[in-house]
């Protein structure tokens, strides 16, 4: 197993004005790694409401990104790993959704700056923040 998952909150940060964070996006993106498509769609959510971005714009930014990724579907294995994992690990339901992705597609990396860093989930994926000082 190996591989990273992308987190929306990394990808959020390629349109940031903070250019440490915007520096280090850019990288792990130009990298490539993997993302769901929840991933896309809380990106673009973002794009849309928190960037002010038009429709054309944030379907650019979207295909900009899966250009550098692969994306792994939504299926019913998913949601039901993700339930379980957030029922076990004490995550919201999204962030759930988010590790089991990322499992279901082989990584064993989560890149995110929301979740507890250094933590090991099903002792496959360790979550990392790629901005921890």
């Amino acid at each position: 197993m190996s591989g990273r998952f992308l987190d929306t909150n990394v990808l959020v940060y390629l349109a940031s004005a903070d250019r440490r964070k915007a520096d280090i996006a850019e990288r792990l993106l130009a990298e490539g790694g993997t993302v769901s498509v929840q991933v896309l769609n809380e990106l673009a959510n973002v794009a849309r409401r928190r960037m002010g971005l038009g429709w054309e714009e944030t379907a650019e930014l979207l295909a900009a990104v899966r250009a550098f990724v692969a994306v792994e579907p939504l299926t019913v294995e998913t949601h039901e790993l993700g339930l379980a994992l957030a029922e076990r690990h004490g995550l919201p339901v999204y962030d759930a959704m988010i590790v089991a992705a990322g499992l279901v597609a082989g990584c064993d990396t989560l890149l995110s700056e929301d979740m507890q860093h250094g933590f090991v989930v099903a002792r496959q994926m360790r979550v990392v923040n790629p901005f921890a000082a």
